[in-house]
C-alpha cells in the first residue's frame, strides 16, 4: 500500500482578536482540505499571538506599569485549554478531569473548537497556540486528529531570551510523541518549537521514539533557520514541517503599537513636521522620573526619559529631575527598538518575514523557504517510506547511536516508542 500523504505547512499571521484568528485558522483548514492536504501545521503562537517588539517595560531590576497593562492584555488573548499546571497529560487528554459546576467541558471552549474544525474538515492540524493556565502563559503546540479528537499537547520546555518573561517552562514530559493512522499510513508525530530544534538533547529524546514526522513552529525568520531544518530532518530520519508568521508592522496589536490609544490622547503641540514633545510625570509621588512623549510624523507617541547631564546633575531639557529615581524606571531610546523601528509610514515593513518550508529525511528541501509571502500554503506530497530508505545508513536512535556506551535519560519521559 503507498505510503504517501499531503502535507502542508501554513505561512499567515495572527488576527487582531483570538476570536478573528480561530476563525482564520477554519478558513486556513477548509482551504486546505479543498486541496486534498492530510495534515496542516501552523505557526508557533498563532493562536494568542508572539509579542514581536514588545519590551513588556521591563529592565533588570524594574518593570513599568504600562508593561503590565501590556501583558494584560496579551494574557487575555491567550487561550485556555482546561489543562492543569503539570501539562498534557492523560487525564486531560482522555477528558478525566473535574469539570467545573454546571460546564460541559474544561477552558473555554477552543480545544473544542479545533477538535470541530479537524472533524469537519478531515485534515489533522497542529497548531502553535499561547496557553493560560493557573496563572502562567505557556507556549505550546497541540495535536488535533479529525476522528479522535485532541491526541496530545506539549509545552515549550525552555523559552529563548525574552520570552523567559513572560512564558513558564513546560515540562520535558510533554515531548511524549503521539502516533495516528491517515490512510493507512503510520504516523508517530513530535514536535520542537523554535530554538528548542537548537537542543541536541531535545532533538535526540524525538529521535528515540521513532519519529517520523517532526514540526517545528517557529518565530525565527532567520536565513540561517533553513539549514537547521535540513539538520533535523536529515539526522532523524523524519519529515519536517516549519511554520512561522508572515506579518508586517501595520499588523502588530495595537496593545504593542500603542495605535489605538493614540486616537485617544492628548494631542501635543508638534513643529511644522507634526513632531511634538510633552513632559509626562509619571506618578504624583516623589521619586518618580519625569519623562517626555515624543509624537512622530506618523502619530505614534514615545515615552522616553529625560536624561541628566553627566557632569551636573541635571536634565538635559533644562527640566528639575529627582536624582533618587531608579535607573529602571524608565528606559533609555536604545531599549525601545520598536519605537525607532516605526518609521514607515504605511507600516509595511516585515516585522516577520516568514521562512515556512518542508524537508525530507534526506535534508532535501522540498518546498520553500517561503519570504514575505502572506497568507500561503506549502504544500509537498511525501512518502513516508522514505525514512525507512534513509535507515539504510542512519538511524540517530537506533544501533547508529551506540547505545551501549551513550545514554539519554529524560526526567518524566518514556524515550521508547510509542506503540503504533
Amino acid at each position: 500500500m503507498p505510503q504517501k500523504l499531503i502535507i502542508a505547512s501554513a505561512q499567515t499571521r495572527t488576527l487582531s482578536t483570538t476570536s478573528e484568528t480561530l476563525a482564520a485558522l477554519e478558513a486556513t483548514t477548509k482551504r486546505a482540505a479543498s486541496r486534498g492536504i492530510d495534515i496542516l501545521l501552523f505557526p508557533e503562537a498563532y493562536l494568542g499571538g508572539y509579542p514581536r517588539t514588545c519590551s513588556f517595560g521591563a529592565a533588570v531590576g524594574g518593570r513599568a506599569p504600562e508593561g503590565r497593562e501590556q501583558y494584560l492584555h496579551y494574557f487575555h488573548d491567550a487561550v485556555d485549554v482546561g489543562d492543569v499546571p503539570s501539562g498534557g497529560g492523560q487525564e486531560w487528554i482522555e477528558r478525566k478531569l473535574e469539570l467545573p459546576g454546571g460546564k460541559k467541558h474544561r477552558g473555554d471552549g477552543t480545544r473544542e473548537e479545533l477538535e470541530r474544525i479537524s472533524r469537519e474538515t478531515g485534515v489533522f492540524v497542529v497548531t502553535g497556540l499561547v496557553e493560560r493556565c493557573a496563572g502562567t502563559l505557556y507556549c505550546a503546540v497541540l495535536f488535533v486528529d479529525p476522528k479522535r479528537g485532541v491526541l496530545g499537547k506539549r509545552r515549550k520546555v525552555m523559552p529563548t531570551g525574552t520570552e523567559r518573561l513572560i512564558w513558564g517552562m513546560g515540562s520535558a514530559s510533554t515531548l511524549r510523541a503521539v502516533t495516528t493512522e491517515i490512510k493507512g499510513v503510520k504516523l508517530c508525530l513530535g514536535s520542537a518549537i523554535c530554538w528548542e530544534n537548537y537542543m541536541p538533547l531535545l532533538r535526540q529524546s524525538l529521535y528515540s521514539q521513532n519519529v517520523n514526522l517532526w514540526f517545528a513552529p517557529t518565530a525565527d525568520a532567520r536565513d540561517a533557520w533553513a539549514s537547521l531544518m535540513r539538520t533535523v530532518a536529515c539526522e532523524g530520519r523524519c519529515f519536517v514541517v516549519s511554520a512561522n508568521q508572515c506579518m508586517r508592522k501595520k499588523h502588530l496589536p495595537e496593545w504593542i503599537t500603542g495605535a489605538k490609544q493614540e486616537e485617544h490622547a492628548a494631542q501635543p503641540k508638534g513643529d511644522a513636521n507634526g513632531v511634538g514633545t510633552r513632559i509626562l510625570q509619571q506618578g504624583s509621588g516623589a521619586g518618580r522620573r519625569r519623562s517626555t512623549i515624543t509624537k512622530t510624523p506618523e502619530g505614534h507617541e514615545i515615552c522616553l526619559p529625560i536624561r541628566e547631564d553627566e557632569n551636573t546633575g541635571t536634565n538635559s531639557d533644562t527640566s528639575a529631575i529627582d536624582s533618587s529615581a531608579p535607573a529602571e524606571e524608565s528606559l533609555s531610546p536604545k531599549q525601545h527598538p520598536f519605537a525607532q523601528a516605526q518609521s514607515s509610514a504605511d507600516g509595511n515593513e516585515f516585522a516577520c518575514r516568514g521562512g515556512s518550508m518542508i524537508v525530507s529525511p534526506f535534508g532535501e528541501v522540498l518546498a520553500g523557504p517561503l519570504w514575505e509571502e502572506e497568507d500561503e500554503l506549502l504544500v509537498s506530497e511525501v512518502d513516508f517510506e522514505d525514512c525507512e530508505r534513509g535507515r539504510l545508513d542512519f538511524d540517530s536512535a537506533g544501533s547508529y547511536s551506540r547505545m551501549d556506551s551513550f545514554k539519554l535519560s529524560v526526567e518524566g519521559l518514556d524515550l521508547n516508542p510509542p506503540p503504533m
